[in-house]
């Protein structure tokens, strides 16, 4: 039989319900399997082996008894360090939130036990999801799967390298500014960023709230598919989770690809590494040979999608994290004298690099003087980009980008310059400043055998349509790309 920890998440579902496969079984496989293999990834941060394996025996129990919560029972997933787990610490590799237990559950995760999923709490990201690399972690820098030395991606890079490592079939991330597709990228396995508002932010701890969303990582479409139903929905506790018609699951089907009228770009413009320009371009051809429309669109506003993006999210972050001031929760540096010290060293202390970099950025773009001229422009010019989209759906019926101009990169090649990190997600950001959602597909290895990622993006709550695209690209001999078995 093949090993248990290389089965797809479709084998896993399918094994589980027709009773060949106990979940304590397959938890015990991935364990294993974790405690072999992230010495060199460092995707989680923690792994309570007693609490995961009562979950997997406990989803057995009920399966004996013919008392089993859903098809889902006992597939284990993987969560970001940033989405609250009842009695887990929920840190967001941070070291001002390095004690905090969370005492609820994030909707996201409710849902999820209600399913009877097995939880792989903990996974490594970006402090408070600020970074596309997963190098500004306060406790480790996880690494990339097909090649230790190269980053996974950010600020999910944990629940990426975790799938790819196969130490999880599915996990879940969340995605500010491309830090689930880009990650996903990297490392060779899916991706969604859902439209804004279709999943509760509910328990996740928030960034840029009006850019945040969660979404899932797999192994192959399927789990994506499958997660995003159980996910998704309107939710009282998130005012901004959206009225609209369920997504369904089983509604993904497969394209007819002749007629289809697909938007694209011209890479010389974005300055693609040559092996991504050229998988692109390859990509494209063979959906022209098929009978695809080829659109090419005007992405000139895509160019400031950065400085938009970067003056809107950490104008929000320095508003969210003003609540970390060590009084009510959180780090508190002792022996501070007055009460402005307490916030000032707790702050500091807690606290990293990137973190800092970003609030005093966002202050300062939110203080007296300068909020019209950076914040109220980065506004207006969000309103163009998101009204660009809507331009664009009028004339293709799907857009079709790399979704990162480079494949991976060294580890510390781009941490002593910021802006060359931002640059990183020049192709992911806009897709946040505008609400839409988009996915990142395997599109196969470069020259050096690193993962290229293809991104896809609908119109608004156009899930159905997405994954339906998403799933007829799966099927194209140039796009597959195999797992590492081994990490070296």
């Amino acid at each position: 039989m093949k090993d248990l920890i290389f089965l797809t998440y479709s084998e896993i579902k399918t094994k589980l319900n027709d009773g060949s496969l106990k979940s304590a079984d397959l938890v015990s496989a991935y364990i294993n399997r974790i405690e072999g293999t992230d010495s060199k990834v460092k995707a989680f941060l923690e792994l309570n082996k007693d609490r995961i394996l009562k979950q997997a025996e406990e989803s057995d129990g009920r399966r004996k008894s013919g008392k089993l919560l859903s098809e889902f029972d006992g597939i284990p997933i993987g969560i970001k360090d940033n989405i609250c787990i009842t009695g887990e610490i929920t840190s967001c590799s941070s070291k001002i939130l390095e004690n905090f237990r969370s005492p609820y559950d994030a909707t996201v995760i409710q849902r999820l036990k209600d399913k009877g999923f097995v939880f792989f709490p903990r996974l490594n990201m970006d402090e408070f999801a600020m970074g596309s690399s997963t190098e500004n972690s306060a406790y480790q820098t996880t690494r990339n799967p097909f090649d230790i030395s190269r980053i996974p991606g950010g600020s999910s890079g944990g629940s990426a390298a975790a799938v790819a490592a196969s130490m999880l079939p599915v996990s879940l991330g969340s995605d500010t500014g491309g830090s689930i597709r880009q990650p996903a990228a990297l490392c060779g396995i899916w991706g969604l960023k859902p439209t804004y508002g279709r999943v509760s932010r509910y328990g996740l701890v928030a960034y840029a709230s009006s850019l945040d969303q969660i979404g899932p990582f797999s192994n192959d479409l399927q789990g994506i598919s499958d997660l995003l139903e159980i996910i998704s929905g309107l939710d009282h506790k998130d005012q901004t989770t959206a009225k609209v018609n369920p997504f369904e699951a089983n509604s993904i089907s497969s394209i007819d690809w002749k007629g289809k009228r697909i938007g694209v770009m011209k890479a010389e413009e974005f300055n693609f590494s040559p092996d991504v320009n050229k998988r692109y371009a390859d990509i494209l051809n063979e959906l022209k040979s098929k009978g695809a429309t080829l659109v090419p669109l005007d992405f000139s506003l895509l160019k400031y999608a950065i400085p938009v993006y970067y003056l809107i999210a950490t104008a929000e972050c320095s508003s969210n994290l003003s609540r970390f001031d060590g009084i009510r929760y959180g780090l508190r540096k002792e022996g501070a004298g007055k009460l402005e010290d307490l916030y000032s060293e707790s702050r500091t202390a807690g606290f990293g690099p990137e973190v800092k970099r970003r609030i005093l950025l966002g202050t300062f773009s939110l203080s007296s003087g300068y909020y019209d001229a950076y914040y109220g422009k980065a506004q207006k010019a969000r309103v163009l980009i998101r009204k660009q989209y809507a331009e664009f759906f009028k004339s293709v019926d799907i857009i079709f980008q790399p979704t990162s101009p480079t494949t991976a990169f060294k580890v510390g090649e781009k941490t002593k310059d910021p802006i060359q990190m931002y640059q990183a997600d020049i192709l992911t950001t806009s897709v946040n400043l505008s609400g839409v959602p988009a996915i990142s597909c395997p599109a196969g290895l470069d020259s050096s055998g690193l993962p290229i990622g293809l991104q896809i993006t609908s119109s608004h709550f156009d899930e159905t349509k997405l994954l339906s695209y998403a799933n007829s690209v799966s099927e194209l001999e140039i796009c597959k790309l195999a797992l590492p078995t081994e990490i070296t």
